[in-house]
C-alpha cells in the first residue's frame, strides 16, 4: 500500500504514520528525515541538499524529488510506503506523479486528517519537547509524569520556537495557502480519505484502518 498523509501542523500525521507503518509493515518516509540522512551520509545528493539546508533555505523541488526517488527504490519500499511531509504544494504533487510514473508506481490513498485551526492552536501551544532526546509531550493529551522533565531521559522540556503562538499562526497560514489545495487535487483523483482528527490517537487510527480497508475492497 502506497499512502500520502496530509493535514495541518499538529494534526498528528507523524504519530499516525508510525502506527500505520507498524500495522502494514511499510516504511514511514518523513521528507525532512531523509534529506538530513543524505546530508549526514555526505553523498553527492546530500552535498547538493546541504548547500540549501546550511543556509536555512528551502531545498528546490527537483532535488527533493531526486532524493525521494532514490529512497523509494530501496528494498524496504517494495510493498509500499507512507509519505509524511511531502508533497506540500501542487507543483510538488505533479512532480511526484511524474516521478512515480517513471518508476511504474501509483499512490493508493491520500489520508487527510482534518483538524480546525483553533484546535491546532490549542494543541501546539500545549506541546513540549525534550531538549535532550527530542521526545514530544502535550500537557493536555500526553503530559510528562513530572512537570518540566522528560519521562525517558530526565531532560528539560521546552517550547520549540515553531510552537509559539505567532509562529503557529504563520505555519497555519502557509499550510492553508500552499498545502490545502492538495485536498481538492487528490479528491479529483479519487484518492482522498477524510479523517476526523479531533479524536483520541486510537480513534483516529481505527478510522484510518477501516477506511483504508473499504478503499482496498472498492479498488479490487
Amino acid at each position: 500500500m502506497r499512502i500520502i498523509l496530509l493535514g495541518p501542523p499538529g494534526s498528528g500525521k507523524g504519530t499516525q504514520a508510525k502506527l500505520l507503518s507498524k500495522r502494514y509493515g511499510i516504511p514511514h518516509i518523513a521528507m525532512g528525515d531523509i534529506l538530513r540522512e543524505e546530508v549526514a551520509r555526505k553523498t553527492p545528493l546530500g552535498e547538493k541538499v546541504n548547500v540549501y539546508m546550511s543556509k536555512g533555505e528551502l531545498v528546490p523541488d527537483e532535488i527533493v524529488i531526486e532524493v525521494l526517488k532514490k529512497r523509494l527504490q530501496e528494498a524496504d519500499c517494495t510493498n509500499g510506503f507512507i509519505l509524511d511531509g511531502f508533497p506540500r504544494t501542487l507543483n510538488q504533487a505533479k512532480a511526484l506523479d511524474n516521478m512515480l510514473s517513471e518508476l511504474n508506481l501509483k499512490i493508493d490513498a491520500v489520508i487527510y486528517i482534518e483538524v480546525p485551526d483553533e484546535e491546532i492552536m490549542k494543541r501546539l501551544s500545549l506541546r513540549r519537547t525534550c531538549k535532550v532526546c527530542g521526545r514530544i509531550y502535550n500537557l493536555h493529551y500526553n503530559p510528562p509524569k513530572q512537570d518540566g522533565k522528560c519521562d525517558v531521559c530526565g531532560g528539560e522540556l521546552i517550547i520549540r520556537d515553531d510552537d509559539k503562538p505567532e509562529v503557529i499562526k504563520n505555519r497555519l497560514k502557509v499550510y492553508n495557502e500552499q498545502t490545502k489545495p492538495l485536498v481538492d487535487y487528490y479528491e479529483n483523483h479519487r484518492l482522498l480519505i477524510r479523517i476526523n482528527g479531533v479524536n483520541t490517537i486510537d480513534s483516529v487510527f481505527q478510522q484510518i484502518v477501516e477506511k483504508l480497508s473499504l478503499k482496498k475492497k472498492v479498488n479490487q
